[in-house]
């Protein structure tokens, strides 16, 4: 594995927080480096598939966090999701940069 391959990775990873400068941008960014760089580094595409998971995980868990707040419920799933959504990339990243593959935890697979 190479450098570019790590760099990539990770900011593939990185690319989610796009979005709190320009919304949509989480969403776009880390899905066209991914469909870009899979043809150079074959190895972003398992970096991709996770990243997408975790988005479309993160959009559920939102959109039922957010039903759940009408019975209180949803609160803390909101909180916990909103502390997840700044670690997991992270962590991610720093996995890429060493070289691996790490799926986010409690992330339902749609992609394998």
């Amino acid at each position: 594995m190479n450098n570019g391959y790590r760099t990539w990775a990770m900011a593939l990873h990185l690319s989610v927080f796009a979005s709190y400068i320009v919304p949509i941008a989480g969403v776009v960014a880390p899905i066209v480096i991914w469909q870009v760089k899979k043809a150079e580094f074959p190895e972003i595409d398992l970096h991709g598939k996770i990243v997408a998971n975790y988005l479309i995980t993160l959009l559920i868990y939102g959109f039922l966090g957010f039903l759940l707040c009408f019975c209180f419920v949803g609160i803390p799933l909101l909180i916990a999701l909103g502390i997840a959504a700044i670690i997991l990339p992270i962590v991610g990243a720093v996995k890429a940069s060493n070289g691996e593959a790490w799926p986010y935890p409690g992330v339902i697979t749609f992609f394998k």
